[in-house]
């Protein structure tokens, strides 16, 4: 596998530490920002947000810049982002400097993920690349999140802000050294080009998919510290611990998955759908009893965001790998965080905090009538082309 894509992997895992750190740090921010942690928890709304909306936007204004110039632009955005957070004066300033991550963040993994595709010469082994490009994602929940945790645990939640600012330099660094300097694809940084595949209505149902996947995990991802200190009972320094045991679990599942998903694509994310709503649903039931709370804590993320390489392999296959279809797939995955943060808040609000965690399996069940359709008539059965699953013309996959 070629370095750059290690490379790659590294921005991802920068970008996602900055993403889940404000689920790690919901009390310790609500403290210093003189709020409460509903409010708190909209900023991971504002991030998922900014991220749907404004990183399409980047992209297209970057479709005629060379891919290592782009990923560059966009980590001197993320560096002024996480510099604005780890500053902010009130809450006012943090929701501004994480819509600005946020855009950055989205921009940069569609860059990426395109990027990626190219990079690798041999077809058979681009799933594989993709799936490794996306383990930064499980690392950030691995060490990242309970890394940043712990420093903003202990150090203030300001230092994690100023670390993930190091964090984004260093990486930027290795993409200057590691990541070759590439022109634009043949016949690509058109936007009619690049949004051709976007008028095929086949690739908007498999947009939905992802939405309900993540946004059934992220129901309880995002109120994970209150719910586990605040009704299971753990202590608030060992949701780090836990953090870490949840990151091992999303990388075990996503290397199992990135093995699964060239030929069974459909098959996987059903399963994991099906899964993901027990584990929440007996989540919900049993938040009280410690020991059960967790297993079903490192359940979710054993079959939660771990479904990641089997929803991008389904996109490819109808939408090719272009890296407008990635940043758009990338929008709708964080339509899902935005979808389940904020209502998961209003219901935590008005309820209790398992409230969050029911809302999780509704939208796994949804997620699972998605995808049943396609299994049932036999998509995606049979293993496709590297090629098609890289690059396929729209229309033209299975």
């Amino acid at each position: 596998m070629p370095r750059s894509v290690h490379v790659l992997a590294l921005g991802v895992f920068a970008m996602v530490t900055s993403e889940f750190v404000v689920a790690g740090l919901m009390p310790q921010m609500a403290q210093g920002l003189h709020t409460t942690v509903p409010r708190i928890g909209y900023l991971i709304t504002a991030f998922a947000l900014a991220m749907a909306l404004g990183g399409p936007l980047l992209t297209v204004a970057l479709l005629r810049v060379p891919p290592r110039r782009a990923l560059l632009v966009l980590f001197a955005l993320f560096v002024a982002g996480n510099v604005l957070a780890a500053c902010a004066p009130g809450y006012g300033v943090m929701v501004a400097a994480r819509v600005l991550t946020g855009a950055a963040s989205q921009g940069f993994f569609g860059v990426a993920i395109s990027l990626c595709v190219r990079l690798v010469e041999d077809p058979g082994r681009r799933g594989r690349a993709v799936a490794l490009v996306l383990n930064g994602l499980m690392l950030g929940t691995l060490l990242g999140l309970p890394l940043s945790t712990l420093i903003g645990t202990h150090l203030g939640w300001r230092a994690a802000f100023w670390a993930i600012t190091l964090l984004a330099l260093v990486a930027a660094l290795c993409t200057v050294a590691g990541v070759p300097a590439v022109a634009p694809a043949a016949g690509k940084g058109e936007l009619r080009s690049e949004a051709a595949p976007l008028r095929v209505p086949r690739l908007w149902l498999t947009f939905g998919t992802s939405t309900l996947v993540i946004g059934a995990t992220f129901s309880a991802f995002s109120y994970a510290n209150p719910i586990l200190t605040g009704v299971s009972g753990f202590a608030e320094g060992t949701v780090p611990v836990l953090l870490i045991a949840y990151g091992a679990a999303t990388v075990v599942g996503n290397t199992v998955v990135g093995r699964l998903a060239d030929r069974w694509a459909p098959q996987v994310v059903l399963a994991g759908l099906a899964l993901n709503g027990l584990f929440l649903a007996c989540f919900a039931l049993f938040t009280d009893v410690p020991a059960a709370a967790l297993g079903c804590f490192l359940g979710i993320g054993l079959v939660g965001v771990t479904l990641n390489p089997a929803l991008v392999t389904r996109v490819h296959r109808v939408g090719g790998a272009g890296p407008l279809v990635n940043t758009v797939h990338s929008s709708f995955i964080t339509l899902g965080i935005v979808l389940s943060s904020a209502l998961g808040g209003l219901a935590l609000e008005r309820w209790t905090l398992r409230a969050p965690l029911w809302l999780g399996a509704g939208l796994a069940v949804f997620g699972l009538v998605t995808v049943l359709p396609e299994v049932i008539r036999g998509r995606g059965r049979g293993r496709v082309p590297a090629e098609a699953g890289a690059a396929a013309p729209a229309g033209c996959a299975p």
